[in-house]
């Protein structure tokens, strides 16, 4: 058994847990794989913390576009971050907002890494 910590130690709970769900059953070449490509396209909760903070004052939506949800981020864009409201809650919900983002992140991956070992 695979374990994440020893391949992402910079993870947190629960995205730890997360992803030692995912990485678990594969070999030690499938997890190194699967850390490259995670590295690559996770986002750090302080990270999501500034983006919504440019989205708050700056630039309505900012967050959600970076994080790939682009019609709430047109939402946001047009509706003046849903009258600051939706700004405000994203705002304080970043923890939430990474982790969420961060476990499609790992799914793909993993989606990707098992549809590779099939087509091989």
């Amino acid at each position: 058994m695979v374990h994440a910590v020893h391949y992402l130690p910079e993870l947190e709970e629960p995205e730890r847990t997360y992803v030692q769900s995912l990485v678990g059953m594969m070999t030690s070449q499938q997890a190194i794989m699967f850390a490259t490509a995670y590295r690559q396209r996770r986002k750090h909760p302080q990270t999501v913390l500034l983006a919504s903070i440019i989205g708050l004052v700056a630039f309505p939506g900012f967050q959600r576009f970076w994080l790939g949800h682009i019609a709430i981020g047109f939402l946001h864009l047009f509706t003046w971050g849903l009258v600051l409201i939706g700004s405000i809650s994203d705002l304080v919900s970043y923890k939430t907002l990474a982790l969420l983002h961060n476990q499609r992140v790992a799914r793909e991956i993993a989606a990707n890494l098992q549809t590779r070992i099939v087509d091989h």
